[in-house]
């Protein structure tokens, strides 16, 4: 994440990563009447852990990370990992590349979802980080509306995928109207 003209600096832990994105939108905040957020995958767990529902009137999430804990412990399980292995070393480096730490595992467990945002969800069908019972019980839960593209991924970026995710968001202001 990183957007030049509020200057922050990249960073990936979420105890970092909201303290930026809730200052950013602070400052925003003095320029702008109603601030409406757009995140895709990691960036709408930052955001939703950033503690400023109240500065946000409404959200668009596109593949949204909705359950890091069930996200971090899936992926222990992908790189056979045990929680006490990850206590013991800490972080673990996988073998599809992403660090295991255990200190962002206890700060995701201490710190839940608290989201009251009107938020509306796309998700693909074929997603292969979060699970269709996980982002509707997500949805569910947080009153969003949640729209599934059928053989769409995580990471929307076919042509096919681009054009409907074009005209959810066209369709999702009309439904997200304040």
């Amino acid at each position: 994440m990183r957007d030049d003209r509020l200057g922050l600096p990249q960073t990936f832990t979420p105890w970092e990563t909201g303290a930026e994105i809730r200052s950013a939108v602070e400052k925003l905040q003095s320029e702008y009447e109603n601030i409406i957020l757009i995140a895709n995958s990691i960036g709408a767990f930052f955001s939703m852990n950033a503690g400023m529902d109240l500065m946000i009137q409404k959200a668009y999430f596109i593949s949204p990370i909705v359950d890091m804990e069930r996200l971090i412990t899936d992926m222990m399980a992908w790189a056979h990992v045990t929680e006490d292995a990850l206590k013991e070393q800490g972080i673990l480096r996988t073998s599809f590349g992403e660090d295991l730490s255990w200190d962002y595992l206890c700060y995701v467990r201490e710190h839940p979802i608290k989201w009251s945002v009107p938020t509306a969800i796309l998700y693909g069908s074929k997603d292969n980080l979060t699970s269709y019972e996980t982002i509707a019980a997500f949805s569910e839960k947080h009153n969003a509306k949640l729209s599934v593209m059928e053989n769409g991924e995580h990471w929307f970026h076919t042509k096919e995928q681009m054009r409907f995710l074009d005209d959810w968001i066209r369709k999702s202001r009309t439904a997200l109207r304040l």
